[in-house]
């Protein structure tokens, strides 16, 4: 038998699944690009979808706070997604062909938001330029790029029916985590995560302060994020917190920025 090649290194021979080599790795400090950027994801269904009321005041309140607060601006995609999906969904479209038709509606809204927020140098951001970030953050501007994880095609296939488990919270969370931020913040229409959707029951209880593993128990029917976040931030190493607020009620934004827990903070 011809005797394969190797190079030295410390992972020659190496098959990279052995457990006891995953454990010798655990306290490697990684590097943080941006240990001071804030990630802000602004929801597609729960803010942009409400049209000027709702999003100019908006705009203008993250414009303000990116004159003291770096940022990162994360779209997601909103009622157009649902309306692609369900026609996707209904032709028997595979998984991660779904996953590429909602990515087009997340950028479209970042388009949007690009241009919204020119006056406090607004810049569109695609994926493959994420690492240009220190570079456009020193040069003093606002980037915005949309939140669906660039998997397309190879989209994970999910746990139960056909909709992509991996979309724009899940990809505002993994920009967070690999960028090394210090803070991951969902901005939805509710005050938080609650026990319930309280649109439907009033009486749902918000729940302020929660770990993913204990809301990965919980096993709730409706939740107002992804729930493969609950699974991501669990095995996180920069990210430990994500925020969830409330973006139709003015000021919650910077008392997030500030460390205020003003809706739901979930712990890894």
């Amino acid at each position: 038998m011809t005797k394969r090649r190797e190079i030295n290194n410390k992972l020659q021979g190496e098959t990279l699944v052995r457990k006891s080599l995953m454990r010798r790795h655990e306290n490697i400090e990684r590097l943080k690009l941006v240990p001071n950027l804030n990630v802000v994801k602004i929801g597609g269904h729960g803010v942009i979808d409400f049209g000027k009321e709702v999003v100019i005041p908006l705009m203008k309140e993250i414009g303000e706070l990116s004159e003291k607060h770096k940022m990162l601006i994360v779209t997601g995609g909103g009622v157009r997604v649902r309306h692609i999906l369900d026609i996707g969904i209904d032709l028997g479209m595979p998984t991660g062909v779904l996953a590429e038709l909602a990515a087009k509606i997340s950028e479209q809204n970042a388009e949007i938001v690009t241009l919204l927020l020119s006056q406090w140098h607004g810049s569109r951001v695609k994926p493959g330029d994420l690492l240009d970030l220190p570079t456009m953050l020193h040069l003093g501007l606002l980037p915005v790029i949309h939140g669906t994880p660039p998997y397309g095609l190879f989209e994970h296939p999910a746990e139960e029916g056909l909709i992509p488990p991996h979309r724009t919270d899940t990809g505002a969370l993994l920009m967070a985590e690999v960028l090394g931020a210090k803070s991951c913040i969902l901005v939805k229409n509710v005050d938080g995560l609650y026990t319930e959707d309280p649109r439907v029951n009033p009486k749902a209880t918000l729940i302020k302060d929660i770990t993913a593993d204990e809301l990965i128990r919980m096993d709730m029917e409706d939740m107002v994020m992804e729930r493969k976040i609950l699974y991501i931030l669990r095995d996180a190493d920069n990210v430990k917190e994500v925020r969830i607020i409330n973006g139709h009620k003015p000021g919650m934004l910077e008392r997030a920025l500030g460390g205020e827990n003003v809706g739901t903070i979930i712990h890894a």
